[in-house]
């Protein structure tokens, strides 16, 4: 997939951040002020959707978005924020980072910490999916064991079905390959994943619409439950009405001069 060019604007955050001492006092401000967003409910909600995080204040997303808005970009303080170990703070770093300046490594780094798909989906929906570098994640990630990185491959593709508008059809295509192969793999996030992005690449145009429902198909007749799950799910969506008439609306609008 082609490089993107991300621009980035300075900010007083940034300017502060350059200053000795400051980003600690940032850091342990920005963790002030999470503390004082988060309710009881919030907390609970953490439990309720199935996020197991070991150190967590309760804060909604409606919050941090707001106190990302606030921060700014600003890579040092998004590694900062990962570093605490705070999932609200890391939800943050998502928002904070630059997506120019995340590398490889980092990406590599922190998808090995992510512990819940909290993390793993927001990251890759809001940050790495626009990192030059994300399709290579996507077919590196896709055949770890460990289930949130696994999932993040899926979660990314995701993303960038969504997300990206200038690639070509070819390396979506070629990701069907990953994801026939991960389809078997029995783990709830791993396989939900999966589904999401099988789905994601079906709806991006009639072309990858075709290609995914031939796949979808063949997963819903495969011998294993979590394949068959993924292709069933994927095909009643890829396949209906709804979806044609998107489909058709999107050729539409690309026909338009």
């Amino acid at each position: 997939m082609p490089s993107r060019s991300i621009r980035t604007k300075p900010n007083r955050v940034e300017a502060s951040a350059s200053k000795p001492g400051s980003q600690r006092a940032q850091v342990q401000g920005t963790l002030s002020s999470l503390e004082r967003m988060s309710t009881r409910r919030d907390r609970e909600n953490l439990a309720r959707f199935g996020i197991t995080a070991n150190k967590a204040f309760g804060v909604s997303m409606a919050n941090i978005q707001v106190l990302a808005k606030r921060l700014g970009r600003n890579h040092d303080l998004a590694a900062a924020l990962w570093a605490t170990g705070w999932y609200e703070a890391r939800m943050l770093a998502a928002f904070v980072d630059e997506p120019a300046r995340v590398m490889p490594a980092q990406m590599d780094r922190w998808c090995r910490d992510f512990d819940n798909w909290g993390i793993c989906d927001t990251l890759c929906f809001k940050l790495f999916d626009q990192s030059p570098h994300a399709c290579a994640k996507v077919t590196q990630w896709s055949d770890r064991r460990d289930e949130f990185v696994e999932r993040a491959a899926f979660a990314l593709l995701a993303s960038l079905s969504t997300h990206d508008k200038t690639t070509g059809d070819g390396p979506f295509l070629d990701s069907l390959v990953l994801i026939e192969r991960a389809a078997t793999d029995e783990r709830n996030f791993v396989k939900k994943g999966v589904s999401w992005a099988l789905r994601g690449v079906g709806r991006r145009n009639a072309v990858l619409n075709a290609a995914a429902v031939i796949v979808a198909r063949r997963l819903s007749t495969a011998p294993g439950a979590a394949a068959r799950w993924v292709g069933r799910g994927a095909l009643k969506e890829l396949t209906s009405a709804a979806m044609r008439r998107g489909l058709e609306v999107k050729k539409q609008g690309q026909m338009r001069p």
